[in-house]
């Protein structure tokens, strides 16, 4: 364990402590999770990412996701592609497409143009059951309201998201709404909640409050979620350009359903763990 390496990445400063856990099992509790995601004892990062053996003959790798919190979940666009910038890495950057596992199911990632990843995260979850809400709604125009943020759009991109189209998005207080609105009622596993400016028929300005993480400086499935959100709403076309605190992300929701999120990854640095963090 005392050799226990990581790398320090980002996805427009939504941030990772990745463990390759494939040719050694890395034990993980929500307290050890916690404890590395601390920003001022630990490493800090908005989620922890381990790569394991895949369980699909059809992927490359498996990816496991804790929140700073210690929660386990199943998607982060964000992760996906600094993960498969990793797996081309250690193809010499040659591969044309990584294959990487989730519990959210299998997601491809490609190489883009100025050295970004393409993922295409598949398909958006819209019917209320899959979100999940606790009560049957549409989830064009759901049933809750927050101070000024009223009427979001709901759905799932693998974990549940609730976006609020709203005049100003850096007006609002989404430290104080964000985390009442994660755990609503009506969001059995709660939700991650993210508000929206239509800044023109293919641009969007977005800040999410991440489930489990807090505000964050960028939120690949939120981006997702909103693009989708805008296009059912008649507010955007099929691609937009989401501007986040971090930086922005090109997001195209095909003709087929599938949601293809670019945009670039970088490493910050490598470490090892020190026994007492891990213990």
């Amino acid at each position: 364990m005392s050799a226990t390496r990581f790398i320090k990445m980002h996805g427009l400063g939504n941030d990772f402590v990745v463990v390759d856990a494939r040719q050694q099992p890395f034990p993980l509790d929500d307290a050890r999770a916690r404890a590395i995601a601390d920003r001022k004892t630990g490493v800090g990062c908005d989620q922890l990412i381990v790569i394991e053996p895949p369980q699909s003959a059809e992927a490359d790798v498996f990816m496991r996701i804790r929140n700073a919190d210690g929660g386990e979940v199943a998607a982060c666009g964000n992760a996906t592609r600094c993960i498969g910038a990793l797996a081309m890495g250690e193809r010499g950057g040659n591969a044309e497409r990584i294959v990487i596992e989730t519990e959210a199911g299998l997601l491809v990632a490609t190489p883009a143009s100025g050295g970004r990843i393409s993922v295409d995260m598949g398909m958006p979850q819209l019917d209320w059951r899959d979100v999940p809400l606790a009560s049957e709604q549409d989830t064009l125009h759901v049933d809750l309201a927050l101070g000024p943020l009223a009427d979001p759009v709901c759905g799932s991109m693998g974990n549940p998201h609730a976006t609020f189209f709203v005049e100003d998005a850096d007006a609002v207080d989404l430290a104080t709404l964000g985390p009442q609105l994660e755990h609503h009622p009506l969001f059995p596993e709660r939700a991650n909640i993210g508000v929206a400016h239509v800044a023109g028929p293919d641009r969007l300005r977005l800040r999410v409050w991440e489930r489990g993480a807090g505000i964050t400086r960028a939120c690949g499935t939120g981006a997702c979620a909103a693009m989708v959100a805008a296009f059912r709403r008649g507010l955007t076309g099929r691609r937009a350009e989401i501007r986040l605190d971090g930086g922005t992300l090109d997001l195209e929701w095909r003709a087929d359903g599938h949601v293809i999120m670019t945009g670039p990854v970088a490493t910050s640095f490598t470490g090892t763990f020190d026994p007492a963090l891990l213990g």
